[in-house]
């Protein structure tokens, strides 16, 4: 299964984005954290971040990985574009998140994963996602890895 989504890249219409992760959000909730369509069958969040300039709460849907331990993992990809997705930046600025998986909500701190742990993590979706390879080589940039522990 390969996630298709609306273009990130320079130019792109930020309201079409906008718009699917609505439609996304809205049937996840419906449907106790299962989707259809280009995200069907895989494994999703809904990541609630504090914005790093603006304080508003902002809910994104994002493809996770769920760790041996429970820990849910996410991935800075923006699809391939060549700089971070705004979620990251909000959720560096404050690490306190809502999570949404599947019929559970809780709060998280988001922690950035380095080196050959997030290496690791990162090989590991690539390998269950092949897009996630292809957005690492297209992006010219590693794709930050941010685990997300309940608190």
């Amino acid at each position: 299964m390969q996630p298709s989504v609306p273009s990130t890249e320079p130019g792109s219409d930020v309201s079409e984005m906008k718009d699917f992760n609505q439609q996304i959000i809205e049937e996840f909730r419906q449907n106790g954290g299962k989707v259809g369509g280009p995200f069907e069958g895989a494994p999703l969040v809904l990541l609630t971040t504090t914005g790093a300039k603006t304080g508003q709460a902002r809910t994104h849907p994002l493809v996770c990985q769920v760790a041996d331990d429970g820990t849910l993992c996410i991935f800075a990809s923006k699809a391939g574009a060549p700089t971070n997705p705004d979620w990251y930046h909000n959720l560096v600025a404050h690490p306190q998140v809502g999570v949404e998986y599947g019929a559970d909500s809780f709060e998280a701190i988001a922690e950035v994963v380095t080196g050959p742990q997030r290496d690791a993590i990162f090989a590991k979706q690539a390998q269950i996602f092949p897009d996630f390879a292809d957005y690492e080589a297209r992006a010219h940039r590693i794709i930050p890895v941010v685990a997300l522990r309940r608190t």
